[in-house]
C-alpha cells in the first residue's frame, strides 16, 4: 500500500520519542511500509550547533545529517510493523559507509530518502541518502532495530 500523504511535525511527535533540539525531521513526504521513505528537514541559522559549528561558516555537523537519516529509517520501521504496540522504540545500531559529499548550510532544505534493503527478527537495514535539491550531500547504511519502551 503506498501511503504518499505528508505526515506533518504533529503526527511525527507522536511516534518520536525525540524533541527540540534533537528531533531532526519536520515532515514524512512519502513512505511505503517494508520499501522506502522520504522526508524534509528544513535546516535554519537558528539551529543550536550553528553558535560553534562553525562560526564563520555554519555548517550542519555530519553526525546530525546521519541522525537524520536515522530518525527517518526509524519511522519506516515503525509503519513497516504497524502501529500496534506504541511501546516500541528503533534504536540506531550501526553506520556503514557513511560518505559526506558537500556542506549542509542554514537555508537549505534537507530530503532524506531511505530504502529498506533487509528485515529479520526486528532488525533493519537501509540504504539512505541526504539531498539538498539535485545534490546528494551524504549516503549511508543504516541498520536499526526495535526494543521496547518498558525494558
Amino acid at each position: 500500500m503506498d501511503k504518499t500523504d505528508n505526515m506533518d511535525i504533529r503526527k511525527i511527535l507522536q511516534i518520536m520519542p525525540h524533541r527540540y533540539p534533537f528531533l531532526l525531521i519536520d515532515r514524512i513526504v512519502e513512505y511505503r511500509p517494508f520499501e522506502r521513505i522520504a522526508a524534509l528537514k528544513n535546516v535554519t541559522i537558528n539551529e543550536p550547533f550553528f553558535q560553534g559549528h562553525f562560526p564563520h561558516r555554519p555548517i550542519m555537523p555530519g553526525v546530525l545529517i546521519v541522525e537524520a537519516m536515522a530518525q527517518a529509517t526509524g519511522m519506516l520501521a515503525f509503519y513497516s510493523d504497524g502501529m500496534e504496540d506504541r511501546d516500541r522504540t528503533y534504536y540506531l545500531v550501526g553506520v556503514d559507509r557513511a560518505r559526506f559529499k558537500k556542506p549542509v548550510e542554514p537555508g537549505d532544505q534537507l530530503l532524506v530518502s531511505a530504502q529498506l534493503r533487509r528485515q529479520i527478527r526486528g532488525i533493519y537495514q537501509f540504504d539512505a541518502t541526504a539531498s539538498v535539491g539535485d545534490t546528494v550531500v551524504c549516503t549511508a547504511q543504516l541498520m536499526t532495530t526495535e526494543m521496547s519502551q518498558r525494558q
